[in-house]
């Protein structure tokens, strides 16, 4: 894993300023690559490439980069793993191809001599963000995996592109310009994350997952894109032409497919473990590991003081059973303030996932032992995990039969009480209920039904599902929220999807990518941890999209095939529990030990230095959350690291290097 950057520029910068900005905005992510640093320039093409290295396989200098092909063609600077790449040498070894060493960066330059660059990244199986220099063709391409797991900025003047795995190193780099996007400003209230294309900064895009852009001319306006897998092709692809396999089949199907993909995963020179949450998508990634190696799988788990958000105790059950080697850390909210004053540095682009702060302690805690860490991420967008895929489709189609002034009048009576009050009632009652209406955080699931009643048409009532602020054009000047890729995808799966698959096609475009898995990158980067996906690799996400309904949801619950896998290995207790997730007490954070840190932040005079957003309607929120009576809780969070983001990273910050966030002690 690394950190990459660079630049190509039109306006005379000599060989000195070109090496000096690479190396600059590369060293912005020394926390990405810890172990050794590269730069490469052609000056007279005005390109300069810049590398921070995470030694994890191939740890000699065979694998430095930037790395040149043997013509010396192509000169590629590589952040990621193409796990497959024994193979792919093992072909181009007999096609006449000579290497040094094992690493995978050296097969990525020979087979971009033998295969071109975009027949390549097909062939490829991992994570990776690329960037190519095709010093025949005279072109830049950048190259991002298929689901978005590696990240890759891009930033564009007249007469300069530049790039990095982080906003921090096209900051660093030339000509750039600190304005914030209200647009942008707008759909990270909504969503707690600026959803791709799009980043906080007007001149900076992300590059979609599994596109190329190729850049011939940095004086012209960066040319569209091209996918080289299209998510949205699988999806209705597989859902026309399904598999028609027997349970056994299916899941038998399933396994092999994913044991495979867990052991290329576990191919390393450094130390290797997992994080367990104690839910079912990472207790299944680390069974598989556990059968397939010989000595028991380092584990890591983070556990929290409130009981109804912590999974430590299954997730110590699961590591006894499997015989795993595990280690434990509990938080609680003093631990979480040590955390909320690097949140700005870790994610240097405002997410407000609140799940970010015990991904980043499970990570640090972890890299007391392992360089490299496989996860569960992925189980809940491909496997219908989620309960809003369960409940919300059977809510919005229901809600289409009330007249809307029911539906408005049901809808203010949710929002009478604040979720804990609903809580604390449903508690009360709850062993008067039936099963299926006994549930964990009742309060919070109530006042998300009262948001699906007051929406109008389907696609307005799921964004009410995954808000933060529904209205977040009430709070920001000047900032009409954008189309973005999951409201297209959602509707692209109209007529041929079913609503809970256009539900999860929505989600795997957007929320996966831009939440998820920027969450889980920022926070294991952040302390030069390798995050590894098995349940990403793009081979499942195609066999998910040919699996019928039937293999992901029975009998009301998700993760149908995950479960069977899982029940391979520990008893059916640990196996059929309720999904608890990686949430944190953010609400009673927030009134307890983050209050006076919160309440500073929230003053009239810090709202006033984000452009356009009004402090009024974040002001009274921030009360009636202080009287427990609030339900926005995650809104004020997203407008709190807003705030805090702007300070860090703003015009009025101190102008230093961005510094490394690494913590391993």
């Amino acid at each position: 894993m690394c950190g990459i950057a660079g630049l190509w520029q039109t306006r005379g910068m000599s060989e000195g300023e070109l090496g000096r900005s690479a190396v600059r905005m590369a060293d912005s992510l020394a926390h990405r690559g810890p172990d050794d640093a590269g730069q490469w320039v052609d000056a007279r093409a005005g390109v300069a490439l810049g590398f921070r290295r995470l030694a994890i396989v191939d740890l000699s200098p065979n694998g430095r980069q930037p790395m040149r092909s043997v013509s010396g063609r192509y000169t590629i600077v590589f952040n990621g793993e193409v796990y497959n790449h024994s193979a792919l040498r093992a072909e181009l070894e007999a096609a006449g191809a000579a290497f040094r060493g094992h690493c995978d960066a050296e097969v990525i330059v020979a087979a971009f001599e033998r295969w071109g660059v975009e027949a390549s990244v097909r062939r490829f199986v991992g994570m990776f963000a690329i960037a190519a220099w095709d010093a025949g063709r005279r072109e830049l391409t950048l190259v991002r995996d298929r689901l978005g797991i590696k990240p890759l900025f891009v930033h564009a003047e007249p007469g300069c592109v530049s790039f990095g795995s982080e906003l921090r190193a096209v900051r660093t780099g030339p000509r750039f310009e600190d304005a914030v996007d209200p647009t942008s400003v707008a759909a990270y209230l909504r969503y707690l994350y600026v959803p791709a294309p799009a980043t906080i900064h007007p001149r900076v895009r992300k590059l979609l997952p599994g596109h190329l852009l190729t850049v011939r001319d940095p004086e012209r306006p960066l040319p569209p894109a091209r996918p080289f897998w299209a998510l949205d092709e699988v999806a209705l692809a597989g859902a026309a032409a399904p598999l028609e396999l027997s349970d056994a089949e299916a899941v038998a199907r399933f396994e092999a497919l994913l044991t495979d993909a867990v052991r290329l995963r576990m191919e390393a020179d450094v130390p290797l473990g997992a994080l367990l949450s104690g839910g079912v998508d990472s207790a299944t990634v680390v069974a598989v590991m556990q059968a397939a190696s010989r000595a028991p799988v380092r584990t890591f788990t983070i556990g929290f003081d409130q009981r109804e958000h912590d999974e430590s105790r299954p997730a110590r059950a699961i590591a006894r059973h499997l015989g795993t080697d595990h280690t434990e850390l509990r938080v609680g909210g003093r631990e979480a303030l040590g955390v909320v004053a690097a949140l700005p540095d870790i994610a240097d682009e405002p997410l407000a996932d609140p799940s970010l702060i015990p991904t980043y302690l499970v990570c640090r805690l972890a890299r007391r032992h392992v360089t490299v860490a496989l996860t569960g991420d992925g189980g809940d967008e491909l496997f219908a995990g989620y309960t809003r895929y369960l409940v919300g489709p059977r809510l919005i189609e229901w809600a289409d039969r009330w007249p809307r002034p029911v539906r408005r009048l049901a809808s203010a009576c949710t929002r009478s009480l604040g979720p804990e009050t609903w809580t604390r009632l449903h508690a009360t009652v709850a062993p008067l209920l039936p099963a299926a209406w006994r549930t964990r955080l009742a309060g919070t699931k109530l006042r998300k039904l009262g948001r699906v009643l007051a929406g109008d048409g389907m696609e307005e009532r799921y964004r009410a599902l995954v808000s933060a602020w529904t209205d977040p054009g009430a709070l920001v000047d000047g900032g009409p929220e954008p189309d973005t890729r999951a409201d297209a995808l959602f509707r692209l799966g109209a007529g041929r999807l079913d609503l809970m698959e256009r539900m999860m096609l929505a989600d795997q475009g957007g929320y996966l990518p831009d939440d998820l898995l920027a969450k889980v990158d920022r926070a294991s980067m952040a302390v030069s941890l390798e995050a590894r996906v098995p349940l990403l690799d793009h081979r499942l996400v195609e066999l998910s999209w040919r699996l019928p309904r039937r293999f992901k949801v029975r009998q009301g619950t998700g993760k149908w095939i995950l479960r069977q896998v899982l029940a391979r290995h520990l008893p059916p207790a640990l196996v059929a529990r309720e999904k608890v997730g990686f949430t944190v007490p953010l609400a009673a954070w927030l009134r307890g030990p983050l209050r006076e840190w919160a309440g500073d932040l929230l003053e009239p005079s810090r709202l006033g230095g984000i452009d356009g957003l009004r402090p009024g309607p974040v002001r009274r929120e921030w009360d009636r959350l202080r009287r427990g009576n609030g339900d926005q809780a995650l809104g004020v969070w997203a407008v709190l690291l807003l705030v805090a983001w702007r300070e860090r990273w703003g015009p009025s910050a101190p102008r230093a290097e961005p510094r490394a966030v690494v913590e391993v002690a």
